[in-house]
């Protein structure tokens, strides 16, 4: 009796770092019978493709931004990142050149984030914030508008098939199995939620006082948070073929939302990377649901945000802060 309680409760997320996963899984099945059965056309294979390929780039940043919010952190800075990284991947020159450069300025933007947040003491939202501005400048520098083309590899990754197996499908099994080794299979991982948790409790120092290097490991998480927004960056260029240096303005709000519907307390210490793929989907869902009853961008902006505030307000937080 005790082993089966124990598995629901690690199952459901219960008295564990794992989260209410189990919600948005239960919303997204709900919303997706309902259309199921009131558009025939959604149950199907090509659509569901579809939908991934929607949902991918929002999947990708959403990991990266969980990353960050493990730690009662905040990466305000993932959007203008992804649209930096369509602004370079637009330039003229070799692949070999253009591809690794976009790497390189998100992983820069990530360390300066870092740097800011644990040496300069500044809030994670202000420093991500004012890194934004900055990002987008240079994207804006780079592509005054959207425009120009990428390079045919990026877009032979992106919308190509594999043995018959689309892309999308083959970014959706690798991107899920690097993060979850990342945050569920890795010292790395476990140095994050017990540095998030000792925040969330209270104790800021309590991960630095068992030995942890909690200055480092900060640092890499905003790292890692900016290459999997450059990578998101890097999907979408290869979708529409071209640069934006807005593309990616809507993802620091949707992202933040999707990894708190998907159980991650924005106090730190608590969430999963099922949860957040899950919060993802259900968000894209939401997407193309609002996109078919022609609401305005504007309307579902602020429809989001309710939600965010919603998920929010719903957390148990023992201290006042993110």
């Amino acid at each position: 009796m005790n082993n089966r309680t124990s598995f629901a409760s690690r199952l459901i997320g219960k008295n564990s770092r794992q989260g209410n996963w189990y919600v948005p899984l239960i919303i997204f099945g709900v919303f997706a019978s309902v259309l199921a059965f009131s558009a025939p056309d959604f149950a199907t294979s090509q659509n569901a493709s579809n939908l991934l390929a929607q949902a991918m780039p929002l999947i990708i940043v959403a990991i990266g931004q969980m990353i960050v919010i493990v730690l009662a952190g905040m990466d305000l800075s993932v959007g203008s990142v992804m649209s930096m990284t369509t602004a370079i991947l637009a330039l003229d020159g070799s692949p070999l050149v253009l591809i690794p450069l976009a790497f390189l300025a998100a992983a820069l933007v990530g360390a300066i984030n870092g740097v800011a947040i644990v040496k300069l003491n500044v809030h994670p939202i202000i420093a991500t914030l004012s890194m934004q501005f900055v990002v987008v400048g240079i994207a804006q520098l780079l592509r005054p508008v959207a425009g120009g083309s990428v390079p045919d590899i990026v877009v032979t990754l992106v919308t190509g098939s594999l043995f018959g197996v689309p892309a999308v499908v083959i970014w959706a099994i690798v991107v899920v199995g690097i993060s979850w080794r990342l945050l569920h299979g890795s010292r790395f991982g476990l140095h994050l939620f017990a540095i998030g948790g000792g925040v969330s409790s209270g104790q800021d120092d309590a991960a630095h006082n068992f030995g942890l290097s909690d200055q480092r490991n900060i640092i890499l998480a905003y790292v890692l948070s900016a290459l999997f927004a450059a990578l998101a960056g890097f999907f979408i260029a290869g979708r529409i073929a071209s640069g934006d240096p807005g593309v990616g303005s809507q993802f620091a709000l949707d992202s933040v939302t999707a990894v708190a519907i998907g159980g991650t307390q924005l106090s730190g210490g608590i969430g999963s990377l099922h949860g957040t793929i899950f919060g993802a989907l259900l968000m894209a869902l939401l997407a193309n649901g609002m996109n078919l009853a022609n609401l305005s961008a504007f309307l579902q902006g602020a429809i989001k945000g309710v939600i965010l505030l919603l998920v929010v307000a719903l957390q148990s937080r023992k201290k006042m802060g993110l």
